[in-house]
């Protein structure tokens, strides 16, 4: 739980922006991003560490936001760890940019940099700078091809690829 009251204060702290020469996706459809997203890859963070089989479930809610649970498995304690959150948009409906709240009014950014529009299969997430990103997957794991093509384009963004984590999803 510690962990995962880490995340919480992260996002707390933190702004809403995106960093500086990134776009977050257009024409993003929010039903069809509900569900379950497992976590493939990210930058290392504590609230995260000791956890594999990480996962991100959204969810609406009534007043047109959307709910978040994060969870993952601590294999050192044998628990979930989780925390649930709410995010709502931050310019219109159809852009991927969001912010999400684990308590009050305090919120951090959730921006989607690259999709897959097509199968809604992939995206990749950055919060308001670049030390903080995440490939998710709507599977357990993506094609080596797929991840080395999302690798690539993050590196050409400045992000810190050789520093990325690999998460297990078993």
């Amino acid at each position: 739980m510690k962990k995962l009251s880490a995340l919480i204060f992260v996002f707390l702290t933190s702004c809403t922006g995106i960093p500086d020469g990134l776009t977050a996706v257009d024409g993003f459809e929010v039903k069809r991003y509900l569900g379950t997203w497992y976590e493939i890859a990210r930058l290392d963070h504590r609230f995260e560490r000791g956890l594999n089989n990480i996962s991100a479930t959204y969810t609406l809610r009534d007043d047109g936001g959307i709910n978040v649970l994060n969870k993952g498995w601590n294999q050192d304690k044998g628990v979930w760890e989780q925390a649930e959150g709410k995010a709502y948009f931050i310019d219109q409906p159809d852009k991927g940019r969001l912010k999400v709240s684990f308590f009050g009014p305090f919120y951090g950014a959730y921006n989607i940099i690259a999709l897959d529009k097509e199968n809604y299969a992939y995206s990749m997430i950055t919060g308001p700078n670049k030390t903080y990103f995440w490939i998710l997957s709507r599977t357990r794991q993506l094609p080596e091809a797929t991840i080395k093509a999302l690798i690539d384009q993050a590196k050409q963004q400045g992000f810190a690829t050789d520093k990325l984590i690999f998460v297990s999803q078993d």
